[in-house]
């Protein structure tokens, strides 16, 4: 097992890359938690592993609680929010609990945000069971659930105590959840330099084990990691590019209704049409550019938008990003690969000529 710390003062916590699911609640005892454990998760993950962690949360000597939501990222809403908050009071959960985040980068959202606003913040841990979640959303402290008009405009920057992220879970992760993740391992390796994203393409290309993924787990968790120490709360302007390929992919869930695609191929799609945008304006070679599409085709994601949409439906969607200031969109795009920079400054017509 390794261990990475996110060393952030008092909302410092570790990072276990290798760790078992089995022994949660061992490791939650040593850190003295004594309070009614609650596990977050989904119809799907619950059936492979609740018994799993529930069993070893009980040896430690806790009493467990669980709410089960539906699998998707349309479910990730308020009214599932409203359900959790109901079905914790039920069980008596209270500020000595602990809040179990178990499943995917859904699950870990609103599980996260759950415990940032629940009696105005309890505990929580995050357990990832999914590619995405693992190297990603996991890690960082960004929590929230989507609106009809946005992805991710409800949400608080809320720091777990741990991430227990149990690699063997991914045996049973199904082809399409392993290309899903592959999205942001790609982002990784466009943002921290030809090493990372070399190592990337050697693997995809041969098939990647579970030793691969480990290793490859560590090193994306290392690289977010070292990000989010330096900009917590996305005000310097360095965590914004964790964002490469977000600002078009999350207009892309936002218009498709979070059904018609998952969250990694509107992210590949993206990160495709961040690229192009950033050559089209001359800040990036197209030698790179194809380098980057060539990746995410080997890994067999979407480069392009099966959809018509007119642009201007896209632009108005991506005018209400996060990252936009004044309805204005900020863009992060990749000068080379290994350098990337938050651009405000995009012409509307030059959107509009990549989104053709």
């Amino acid at each position: 097992m390794k261990t990475i710390k996110m060393h952030l003062g008092e909302r410092s916590y570790p990072i276990f890359v290798g760790a078992h699911l089995s022994t949660l609640g061992a490791y939650l005892k040593k850190r003295r938690f004594s309070g009614p454990v609650f596990i977050v998760t989904n119809t799907a993950v619950g059936k492979l592993y609740a018994r799993e962690v529930s069993l070893g949360l009980k040896k430690a000597g806790f009493k467990v609680f669980a709410y089960e939501m539906a699998d998707g990222e349309k479910f990730k809403n308020l009214d599932t929010l409203k359900n959790i908050y109901r079905k914790a009071i039920r069980c008596g959960i209270d500020r000595h609990s602990v809040v179990v985040a178990l499943g995917g980068g859904v699950v870990g959202d609103i599980a996260g945000f759950f415990a940032a606003t629940y009696m105005r913040g309890i505990p929580y841990v995050q357990v990832p069971t999914t590619l995405l979640a693992m190297v990603d959303a996991s890690i960082g402290g960004k929590t929230g659930v989507d609106l009809e008009e946005g992805k991710n405009l409800v949400g608080a920057f809320y720091q777990p105590k741990a991430v227990w992220i149990d690699i063997s879970t991914l045996k049973t992760l199904p082809e399409k959840h392993i290309r899903n993740g592959l999205a942001e391992v790609i982002k990784y390796g466009v943002i921290s330099g030809r090493k990372l994203f070399g190592y990337i393409e050697k693997r995809v290309a041969k098939g990647i084990s579970l030793l691969d993924w480990g290793n490859i787990v560590h090193r994306c968790a290392k690289i977010k990691t070292a990000v989010v120490e330096k900009d917590e709360f996305e005000t310097k302007g360095l965590r914004e590019i964790l964002n490469f390929g977000h600002t078009f992919g999350h207009a892309i869930e936002t218009l498709s209704r979070y059904e018609k695609y998952m969250h990694g191929e509107a992210v590949a799609i993206g990160m495709n049409l961040a690229s192009k945008l950033a050559q089209l304006t001359k800040k990036f070679s197209r030698q790179e550019k194809r380098k980057i599409e060539a990746l995410i085709s080997k890994a067999g994601l979407p480069t392009l938008l099966k959809e018509k949409w007119p642009a201007k439906k896209i632009i108005d969607v991506i005018k209400r990003d996060k990252k936009s200031k004044g309805g204005k969109p900020r863009f992060v795009l990749p000068f080379k690969i290994g350098k990337m920079k938050v651009c405000s400054n995009i012409k509307t017509n030059s959107v509009k000529e990549v989104l053709k």
